[in-house]
């Protein structure tokens, strides 16, 4: 099945399987998508994830029975490009979420981009 946005497919998927409290989840792979895992692994918003063939495999966390993650909102969208400077990068929920941005040196937390300089495409913001 052919999927129009891979990236707000992906974040639903997540935000469903915290609701219906799964413990995993697998999603179709891509680049993109590893490296969204990465940043959400290395922020501690997910245990772990690993990449497969195909198959993308997300391992959720859970604190006292609550996700973690308690929003997703995709930004950027394929009828309207988000692009923000290096000095318009947001702060999610007052420095309590965290952005991810396209950049010119690859996906990049808002903090860590906003550390290098660089602007790009806001995909996504988490909390």
């Amino acid at each position: 099945m052919s999927v129009t946005d891979p990236i707000s497919d992906m974040l639903t998927r997540i935000r469903n399987a915290h609701r219906a409290l799964h413990a995993d989840l697998i999603v179709p792979t891509s680049k993109l998508k590893a490296s969204i895992a990465a940043i959400l692994k290395e922020e501690g918003y997910i245990a772990d994830f690993s990449v497969a063939e195909a198959s993308l495999s997300i391992n959720l966390k859970y604190n006292g029975g609550k996700p973690l993650i308690a929003g997703l909102k995709r930004v950027s969208k394929p009828g309207r490009r988000v692009y923000v400077g290096a000095g318009g990068i947001p702060k999610v929920q007052n420095g309590l979420g965290i952005s991810i941005l396209s950049t010119s040196r690859g996906i990049l937390e808002g903090g860590k981009a906003r550390e290098l300089g660089v602007g790009g495409e806001l995909l996504c913001e988490i909390w």
